[in-house]
């Protein structure tokens, strides 16, 4: 029977086996293109602020590398004012591999820890209608 909102469905009740199977097999095969879209959606916006922020940070790293670069020399004539030039160059270049070995380091050990980057809202959601799923069905 339609009124004016809409065909209204049938009380589950008043349904057949048969239809109450039929219409749980039509709404999650609904639920999980709804499930999947959502996954996708949210990877894709996921995606695009990482890749700006990649974008964006590879720029400004690459500032910081010439800059670094620049009081490398600096470190180095600065010292062979005091030192031959060789020792000068010698000791910024130690100095300069023990700090790039120890950040290298760390970092690694950050980016091991780091979370995957998964659908997060999308997977409580999917974990929540099976649950609902599951007390439906008992």
């Amino acid at each position: 029977m339609a009124d004016a909102t809409g065909p209204r469905e049938a009380d589950p009740h008043d349904l057949s086996t048969a239809q109450l199977t039929e219409r749980l097999a039509s709404q999650v095969s609904a639920l999980v293109r709804t499930e999947i879209s959502n996954a996708v959606g949210e990877v894709k916006t996921k995606g695009t602020r990482v890749g700006i922020g990649v974008g964006v940070s590879g720029a400004g790293f690459m500032l910081v590398y010439l800059g670094v670069g620049a009081l490398i020399a600096t470190a180095i004539l600065g010292l062979a004012t005091a030192l031959a030039p060789w020792l000068a160059a010698l000791i910024v270049s130690l100095v300069v591999l023990a700090i790039g070995g120890l950040l290298g380091a760390v970092g690694a050990a950050r980016a091991k820890s780091a979370a995957p980057p998964v659908p997060a809202d999308t997977a409580e959601s999917v974990r929540r209608d099976v649950q609902a799923v599951k007390g439906t069905v008992r």
